[in-house]
């Protein structure tokens, strides 16, 4: 933003008309930084990042005369109010990866119907005792009838369903053990961790969480990550410092994604 722009020039690097910067001039929001002899105006780097600003505001639904005042405040302090957007924009790209993830699991299951699993396909890879430990801790946690419904969930799938969300299952892990370096909370790993949401509500069913227990039974999941000596190993090797950042992550996500 070193240059000074024409009118034209600054609309289509901002991607809005050049009636807008029109109007925001008329309003007193965005004035040029000069006009030439023919009155055409100019904008220098100043009113380049205003007009950043004002483009932010506007994506989260600020209203103009909102934004005015903001701006207007001898306090407004632009590096903050950077990070406060940064952190505002990416809780907002958390929440429509979900929609997205979910948009795509119903266009799946009603446009590709597959034969359904059966009993022993939803548990293949553990021997029986395993199977009946699992699902009496799930009972124990979430009721027997929720356990079931979400069995009949998951065979309602079909094989190919299945296997994709085993797939990116595996997927997202490698991709939260990678920002493992990071805080739980950061937005690169909450746009991980939103992923890890929607697929494990896609192995869940609709059952789990009923009654505004959602937030809940997430993070009691994440828990049951650093609790349980299973869920600590990764590729059977342990994995403790792991276990605990997706549990951390998933306690921030259910505390400010998904309660109330």
């Amino acid at each position: 933003m070193q240059q000074v722009l024409s009118c034209r020039n600054l609309a289509k690097l901002a991607g809005v008309s050049v009636r807008t910067l029109r109007y925001y001039d008329k309003i007193g929001l965005l004035r040029p930084a000069s006009r030439s002899e023919a009155r055409y105006r100019h904008y220098g780097p100043a009113e380049q990042l205003r007009l950043q600003q004002i483009l932010f505001y506007k994506e989260l639904d600020f209203a103009l005369d909102e934004i005015q005042q903001l701006l207007a405040d001898p306090a407004y302090d632009l590096p903050a109010a950077l990070q406060r957007q940064r952190q505002a924009l990416a809780a907002r790209q958390a929440r429509l990866t979900v929609l997205l993830a979910t948009i795509d699991n119903t266009i799946n299951q009603l446009t590709t119907p597959q034969p359904m699993l059966t009993p022993e396909e939803l548990y293949a890879g553990f021997s029986q005792k395993t199977a009946d430990n699992y699902r009496h801790e799930a009972a124990a946690r979430h009721g027997a009838e929720v356990v079931q419904a979400s069995e009949q969930h998951l065979q309602q799938l079909g094989k190919k369903a299945f296997a994709q969300l085993n797939a990116e299952r595996e997927e997202i892990a490698e991709a939260l053990h990678a920002l493992r370096h990071l805080l739980p909370d950061s937005p690169a790993v909450q746009a991980q961790v939103a992923r890890h949401f929607q697929n494990i509500r896609a192995f869940w069913g609709p059952k789990v969480g009923e009654g505004g227990q959602l937030a809940a039974a997430y993070a009691g999941l994440g828990q049951l990550y650093v609790d349980d000596p299973r869920f600590t190993t990764r590729h059977g090797q342990p994995e403790p410092e792991f276990a605990q950042f997706l549990s951390q992550g998933m306690k921030y996500f259910a505390d400010t994604q998904l309660r109330s």
